[in-house]
């Protein structure tokens, strides 16, 4: 080789080092597995099940607490919150409930947690600390979405059977007020700036969109997907990109997740993911969502760039809620 090449070779090797893309951050994703008992834990880097938690029966809801040092599970058929370690995957210590816990979400500073209990018409409002009820909030017939605006001024409950986004003041710790949507109401989702709550109506099939300033329905929206019939087009779990640019809504047995414009409400595109998708969830980062498919006991892994599924992993039987965990 002479001189001048042997110089250049090892900034050309630097240049493609440069160039290449830096490996994705790996994350633990927690699937919640309704009707085997179970919490099935993916790598996200290999998109493979590393570990799977034996849990109480009808696991439902799940999140993180504690600074995500706890994986708070929903053991909705034993009446109780389930806390197991995020490192370990060791049980911990079980919270009270209400009866059948099924969604929950935690107040933006770390404590209490509110917990829709579907089978006693209450929020019950826990100290995840001392393991104690501090309140229960009676809402409507069968409570099941739980939101919380990103101040942790409100929380909204939904009840399916009433058809009501119930507004709670959490200073107060009261409902402050009740809004009719569409039918069977599932999940509350705030916008990331907290301007706007979501609410998915299942039986309904639309969106409703709430003004949180107003607490009104400022706007509606359903879906459409040529060869599905209207009523298998069942909206329930939303998210929100970090930045608030792109809403996924997973819809049911249409076995579609629709990406949503925000600003417009328009629908841009529909996802086609595994068998009645019920909830979604976002890595980290934001470039894989991970959608929950009951009935084909599997989970879709989309890529938030190009919206496209890039895998469809098996879990346990009847896949239910999901949760990603941060480095």
């Amino acid at each position: 080789m002479k001189p001048a090449l042997r110089f250049l070779a090892p900034i050309a090797a630097f240049a493609v080092l440069a160039l290449a893309p830096a490996p994705a951050s790996a994350f633990k994703v927690f699937v919640s597995n309704e009707k085997e008992q179970t919490v099935s834990v993916i790598d996200s880097g290999t998109l493979t099940v590393v570990h799977t938690i034996k849990t109480g029966n009808r696991p439902r809801g799940i999140m993180l607490a504690n600074e995500n040092k706890w994986l708070l599970v929903c053991a909705s058929d034993d009446n109780r919150v389930e806390v197991y370690d995020t490192k370990t995957f060791e049980f911990i210590k079980n919270l009270p409930s209400g009866p059948d816990p099924e969604l929950f979400t935690l107040h933006p500073k770390g404590n209490p947690l509110y917990i829709a209990n579907e089978d006693d018409n209450i929020v019950t409002i826990v100290d995840i600390f001392e393991g104690k009820i501090l309140k229960e909030v009676p809402v409507g017939v069968e409570p099941e979405g739980m939101g919380i605006s990103p101040d942790g001024k409100y929380v909204v409950n939904t009840s399916e059977t009433t058809n009501m986004a119930h507004f709670i003041d959490t200073a107060t710790n009261e409902t402050v007020e009740n809004i009719l949507v569409d039918n069977r109401p599932r999940v509350a989702e705030f916008t990331p700036d907290g301007s706007e709550v979501w609410v998915s109506a299942e039986i309904g099939g639309t969106v409703s969109v709430i003004d949180t300033a107003t607490k009104k329905v400022k706007t509606k929206f359903s879906f459409e997907i040529q060869g599905v019939n209207k009523d298998a087009i069942q909206p329930v779990g939303v998210r929100f990109t970090r930045d608030g640019k792109k809403a996924y809504v997973a819809l049911g047995p249409a076995n579609r997740v629709a990406l949503v414009d925000p600003k417009t409400y328009k629908v841009e595109k529909y996802i086609l993911v595994g068998q009645r998708v019920w909830n979604v969830a976002f890595t980290p980062d934001d470039k894989q969502l991970y959608t929950t498919n009951g009935t084909s006991n599997d989970v879709s892994v989309i890529d938030v760039a190009s919206d496209k599924v890039l895998k469809s992993i098996k879990v346990g039987r009847y896949p239910w809620g999901v949760v990603a965990l941060p480095e």
